[in-house]
């Protein structure tokens, strides 16, 4: 597949190398706006785009491929304002967009344990719940897109929390995202359930930006073909998805 690479910092580099040892084809790398006035031929060659930019250009990304007719993965948070307007959109023009906030497999296993484990405490009262965060300082959102859907999921399916907060909160109601920019760590996610007895805890960690990449990749792989709006759900429920990914 000949893929079209917007943003190509260390996630575009990640999916470049791990595209090319799976046989496909980087066609265009668009790393700043004024590129796209000699890269929208190259678009058109292109299979498939992939997105890890940033959160003040996702959107102009989305619209190049819109009207190019070219399907889009993206991966690039702190736009959550703008996604039901890029969805409805998506839907009515009959284009093709694939987000997730973060596209680890184990992550997206470590969603289903959050809210597996948010709906067996919502009963235990003595137990207050708290999320914390890890990334580079490179990062530019904070709560990061992975901590803001743990902390949505934990809202739904836990009778007591209300709202996620980014600072510290006396309301019962209020969920805390601590977060964390340190060096160059690849991310780490954790919620806990305190009482005065003992804590529980269930932590992620990312060993490397692979696992991410590779997620990108076999959505592109997937998507390619379909019409609609998608997220890592409708990847990881697929059939094709069993077995060794690598």
């Amino acid at each position: 597949m000949k893929f079209a690479l917007l943003g190509y910092g260390k996630m575009g580099l990640e999916i470049e190398k791990l595209a090319i040892e799976k046989g496909h084809e980087i066609v265009l790398t668009i790393d700043q706006p004024e590129e796209w006035e000699t890269g929208l031929s190259d678009l058109k060659g292109a299979d498939v785009a992939i997105d890890f930019s940033t959160p003040d250009s996702v959107a102009d990304n989305i619209h190049f491929c819109f009207d190019s007719g070219i399907p889009i993965v993206v991966g690039t948070t702190g736009w959550h304002q703008l996604i039901d307007e890029i969805r409805t959109e998506c839907l009515d023009r009959g284009q093709s967009l694939f987000w997730a906030p973060n596209f680890s497999i184990g992550v997206n296993i470590f969603f289903e344990l959050n809210r597996k484990l948010a709906s067996l405490m919502s009963d235990w009262s003595d137990y207050d719940i708290s999320l914390e965060e890890t990334h580079h300082l490179h990062k530019l959102d904070a709560p990061s897109g992975t901590a803001i859907v743990l902390a949505n999921d934990i809202i739904h399916h836990h009778s007591r929390k209300e709202k996620w907060v980014k600072v510290m909160t006396e309301n019962p109601g209020d969920l805390r995202i601590r977060s964390n920019r340190i060096e160059e760590v690849t991310g780490s996610h954790k919620v806990v359930y305190e009482s005065n007895e003992d804590q529980i805890e269930i932590i992620h960690t990312a060993k490397n930006r692979r696992g991410f990449a590779l997620g990108a990749i076999l959505a592109a792989e997937w998507l390619v073909g379909k019409r609609g709006f998608f997220e890592m759900r409708d990847l990881l429920d697929s059939p094709a998805l069993r077995g060794p990914i690598i």
